[in-house]
């Protein structure tokens, strides 16, 4: 089985973002991570390994999506696809002189981005004159080594001892409220604490072994217990909304009983 196409997505829209990145979940991809401004970008590129990055042309900040795209490229080279709604010719005569592997324009369509994405990875390659080096596996990438080893989470009975600030700290599996992810990183949330740590949302998961948390999108699990009110997009606690993915929602909702 080949490895999953990693893809960066830069966007200042909170709603357009998470659609795009349930988008391209559908069709196969792996988001890696998502960024409203420059510098976010810049350091998930820096993290991890990317195939291709979606950048709005218009994020807000120091840097515009154009001026993040150069910095990405001065990092390290990797396949642009640009996207925005109408600019003008100032600013795409700007974009054009990266030489961005395509310009998509929203609303972007499924067809129109599994081609851009397609068809920007096969000129990428092509454009390349010396081999590659070879991608390691998801399951052999050195980073994944040392969060297992630096981030142990110890399960006893119906409580986890993660540490903590040079300590092991104690918490109850049904203290749990949700979990996020944010690039390599997941942040355990309980009603008092927040606790983060360096590893992928589908490791925390499966080392928590916990039935009552589910996934209800790329970023976010819930402990079901502590779920007030859903809907078709949303999954609300008592503080809180969190979005409920297209890719998870079948999932999310067989564990309630239909009577």
């Amino acid at each position: 089985m080949s490895d999953p196409i990693n893809i960066l997505i830069i966007e200042d829209e909170a709603v357009l973002s998470m659609d795009l990145s349930d988008l391209l979940e559908e069709e196969g991809y792996f988001v890696i991570g998502t960024a409203n401004n420059g510098p976010k970008a810049l350091s998930l590129h820096q993290q991890n390994r990317l195939d291709l990055a979606l950048c709005d042309i218009h994020i807000k900040g120091d840097w515009d999506g154009i001026e993040t795209a150069e910095r990405l490229l001065t990092e390290r080279p990797i396949p642009i696809i640009f996207l925005t709604a109408l600019t003008d010719k100032v600013t795409l005569d700007r974009a054009m002189r990266l030489y961005p592997s395509a310009y998509l324009i929203k609303p972007v369509t499924v067809p129109g981005l599994r081609a851009a994405i397609e068809l920007a990875l096969r000129n990428f390659t092509q454009s390349v004159t010396t081999a590659p080096e070879p991608r390691p596996s998801l399951t052999s990438l050195p980073a994944r080594k040392e969060e297992a080893r630096t981030e142990p989470i110890l399960r006893i009975d119906d409580a986890v001892f993660i540490k903590h600030k040079y300590q092991f700290v104690k918490i109850s599996l049904d203290d749990i409220d949700y979990i996020e992810a944010d690039g390599s990183y997941t942040t355990l949330v309980t009603p008092k604490h927040r606790y983060a740590l360096r590893l992928t949302i589908s490791h925390v998961i499966d080392r928590l072994s916990f039935p009552r948390l589910v996934r209800i999108h790329r970023s976010y699990a819930v402990n079901l217990n502590r779920v007030s009110t859903f809907n078709e997009r949303e999954v609300c606690l008592s503080t809180l909304c969190l979005p409920l993915g297209r890719l998870y929602k079948t999932d999310f909702l067989r564990h309630f009983n239909i009577r």
